[in-house]
Parts: structure tokens; C-alpha cells; sequence
């Protein structure tokens, strides 16, 4: 392994293609009865693992490729629209929420033409640096990303063949680094333990506004740790929200503060609740400990909310390797009172609400991930582009109108919170563990200082 630290890019290419070579021998000998009765040709006998990497060598693969159907729901300038998941949450370990996903990617395909390009675009990413990646350990883990890529593209129903730049950008730009990060927190946090001692799950947070991806990308992370054998659950702070009828009691208690009269704000959550879940899940150690995870219906009395009834919350089983835990708000640090009086006198009650939620939420989680956004008024159109998708799938959802009400609701928290957020990190977060993505009005990761 040393001696990958001197390559030249020369020999890191040269390195790769060998490796290239002997992973595709592998697969073929593993895989050559797969085809036995479509072809002779020993190009068809390679797995859909390597049609990324070796759709060049042969126009005749394409045929053992199965066609797939894309959803065009949406803008074309986003990555999936709707925040519910496609995969059975009953079969799943992880507590995947359920429902369709909806691809808005632009339908003209451009063909992966070499591996060497594949390789390169995985090495232009502007991630690489951040979660410490080089061209050399691309080079030595290309099989896994590979793998991963093939793994994503049938996750999302994706033609392994044909990817536009935007859906390759997201899995190997994006998902993909993310994932190999936290891989290595996890290693560090499991590093802490001795033989024979019960290791907890490592909780990982994610903070990001409304509609930027964090759902989706949770949902990939997700799906890539349970193929590859570790078990994960999946927490959103939306698990948390009152139900609608404490919901109710808040808008009463607090008469004629928009921010408090949906859900949303500090204020809005069950944090005994939260602090319940979160401390039972990380005991989830041993095989055989299971429980259900805690789910909320957005869709319930006309996009207002409410908590799903627990007969269809999912259950994970033990032992649990990480927590995926998302929120739009997670790590926010209270402020002073003068601070959010000025961005609006509202948010008063809701910088106080906020003093509990370090110990309800923070405290638990171990690594950060931040997703930044340049300009919070996105989150506007994100919403909306989810709520369209909702009433498309036949779901009750909020109108235009609503969610531009609903949305307003949120936006004096993120003027206020985000700047410290962004500049100091989540709150009790350690720098060493945090990662700060920062993305475009694409959901794409953008490189910055």
C-alpha cells in the first residue's frame, strides 16, 4: 500500500488499467453461465458490474442490457423530486420509507465511452479532496466504485450504459465520496473499542435545508451500507414532529406566531420523544435487539401533518454499524436574543425553544455532514417541485399557495441560524468529524474555498 504514495499520474493510470483488466477476468469466469444462452461472444459474458467501464468494447453488449423506464416528473434541472423511497420498508433492515422516486433527469443519454474516461471523471470530482481522496486510491478501489456505481444505477432504475453527466455527477461526484467518508468514520469510531466490548452505532447527522437532497442522499448511503453487509436505520428530525394534535396545543399557546402555527420550528418536536428513540437505537448492539422506527405522514389533513400511525413504522434489528440521522435544522446554536429579534421579533420563541434541542438531538451524533446552499430562497422551489411530484403520484399535497406559506415560515430560522452554522459548524460538532458539502440550485456539489 506505501508504495501507492509515489505513483505518478503515469503510473497510477497504469496501475488502474491492470487492476481494470483483473477485475474484469474475474467477473467474466464468474459470470460467463449468465449469458450462456444469448450469445457465444465473450463480450456479452461480462456482468452489468462492469457496463460502466466497458460499454466501448463492444456495441453488442447493449442487447443484454435491460431497458429502462424513465419518470420525467418535474424540472430538469434536479436530481429526484420526492423525498419518499421505492423500496419495501417491511423487507428493508434500515427503515427506508416508501413509496416512488421520480427522476427528472434530462432523457438524452451520454455514453461512458472508456474506462480511462470514467476513471478521469471520478478523479475530477470536486469531493475528492475533502473526503481525502487521491488518484491513487481511486486507482487501488476501483473495483468498489465500480461496484457502488453498478449497485446506484439499479437502485435508481438507471440505464448502466447510458448516464447523462448530471446522473454520473451525482453517483460518482457525490454519493459515491460521501459514501467512502463515511466508511472511514465509521472505522475511526469503531477504532475507540476494545475486543469483546459492545460498539455502539456510530450516529451520523445530517444538516441541510428543505428539498436540497439530504432524503435521497440518506436513502443511497443507506442502500450501499446494507449490500455491503453492515446494518443501518434511518432517522429524520420530521420523525420527531408533534403530532397534529400537540400541534394544535402549540399554535394555542403561542397565538399569532407564524412560526409556531404549523410544524416546523424549534418547538414543533416531541423531544422526549426524539431522545427516547435516539438512546434505544444506539443500545441496538446485539443480534436478536429490534424496534420500530418512528414515522411522520406530511400527507395528512391536506399536507399539515401528522404522525404515522406505529402499525406501519418500519423495524430495524441489531446490531446496528451507523445511524443516518437528516434534518433541516440539526446543529442550529441558539442565539442571542437581540440577533434574532432583528432578523424577526417571532423567532424570539423559537431561539428559546432551541436552547433544549442540543441535548434532544446533537448530542448523539458523532459526524457531520453540512450541505450548504448559496441562497436560502431555493428552498421555495425545491418544495414545490416535491409537492408537484406528491399530487402527481396521486398523493394529497400542499398547493402552490401553501407551500409558498409554508416555506416563508421556515425562511427567518435559516437567515438567522445558517451563517453560524456554516462558519462555526453544527452545534458540539468536532471539526475533524464534520464534512461540508456545498451544492448548487442543481443539488450538484460545487467546488469552494
Amino acid at each position: 500500500m506505501a508504495a501507492l504514495t509515489t505513483l505518478t499520474p503515469c503510473q497510477a493510470t497504469s496501475h488502474f488499467n491492470i487492476r481494470i483488466s483483473h477485475y474484469y477476468n474475474q467477473k467474466q469466469n464468474q459470470n460467463q453461465n449468465v449469458y450462456i444462452n444469448q450469445t457465444k461472444s465473450i463480450h456479452k459474458a461480462k456482468s452489468s458490474l462492469l457496463s460502466f467501464a466497458f460499454s466501448s468494447l463492444s456495441a453488442k453488449s447493449t442487447s443484454i442490457i435491460p431497458s429502462t423506464h424513465f419518470s420525467t416528473s418535474g424540472s430538469s434541472s434536479s436530481w429526484l423530486q420526492d423525498n419518499t423511497m421505492n423500496l419495501d420498508a417491511s423487507s428493508s433492515g434500515s427503515g427506508l420509507r416508501e413509496g416512488p422516486i421520480y427522476s427528472v433527469f434530462p432523457a438524452k443519454p451520454a455514453e461512458v465511452s472508456s474506462v480511462q474516461d470514467l476513471y478521469e471523471f471520478i478523479c475530477s470530482g470536486p469531493l475528492m479532496d475533502k473526503v481525502g481522496l487521491t488518484a491513487e486510491k481511486v486507482a487501488e478501489s476501483i473495483d468498489k466504485w465500480l461496484f457502488y456505481g453498478s449497485k446506484l444505477c439499479r437502485l435508481f432504475q438507471l440505464n448502466e450504459l447510458y448516464l447523462t453527466v448530471p446522473e454520473k455527477a451525482r453517483f460518482y461526484h457525490y454519493y459515491i465520496p460521501v459514501f467512502l467518508w463515511c466508511e472511514d468514520q465509521i472505522s475511526e469510531h469503531r477504532s475507540k473499542f476494545k475486543d469483546g466490548e459492545e460498539i455502539p452505532p456510530l450516529v451520523i447527522g445530517f444538516s441541510a435545508p428543505q428539498g436540497c437532497g439530504k432524503t435521497t442522499l440518506v436513502f443511497a448511503l443507506d442502500y450501499l451500507f446494507r449490500i455491503t453487509n453492515r446494518k443501518s436505520a434511518t432517522l429524520s428530525i420530521d420523525d420527531f414532529y408533534l403530532t397534529a394534535e400537540g400541534q394544535a396545543k402549540l399554535r394555542e399557546e403561542n397565538p399569532g406566531n407564524a412560526l409556531l402555527e404549523l410544524r416546523g420550528n424549534a418547538g414543533s418536536h416531541d423531544l422526549p420523544f426524539s431522545v427516547e428513540t435516539l438512546t434505544a437505537l444506539t443500545k441496538l448492539t446485539k443480534e436478536g435487539r429490534r424496534m420500530k422506527l418512528p414515522r411522520y405522514d406530511k400527507s395528512a389533513y391536506r399536507g399539515k401533518g401528522d404522525r404515522a400511525d406505529p402499525s406501519v413504522w418500519p423495524e430495524v434489528e441489531g446490531p446496528l454499524t451507523v445511524i443516518l440521522y437528516e434534518g433541516w435544522m440539526l446543529g442550529f446554536k441558539p442565539l442571542p436574543a437581540e440577533v434574532v429579534k432583528a432578523v424577526d421579533p417571532q423567532l424570539e420563541t423559537v431561539n428559546k425553544n432551541l436552547e433544549a434541542y442540543y441535548d434532544a438531538w446533537d448530542k448523539f451524533i458523532k459526524a457531520w455532514i453540512v450541505i450548504k446552499i448559496q441562497d436560502p430562497s431555493c428552498v421555495y422551489r425545491w418544495r414545490l417541485q416535491a409537492e408537484v411530484a406528491m399530487r402527481e403520484a396521486g398523493k394529497p399535497g400542499m398547493s402552490d399557495e401553501e407551500v409558498e406559506d409554508f416555506v416563508s415560515r421556515y425562511l427567518p430560522a435559516y437567515k438567522a441560524y445558517l451563517p453560524t452554522l456554516y462558519s462555526e459548524g453544527p452545534n458540539g460538532s468536532d471539526p475533524n468529524r464534520l464534512l461540508v458539502i456545498e451544492i448548487d440550485e442543481g443539488r450538484n456539489p460545487i467546488l469552494f474555498e
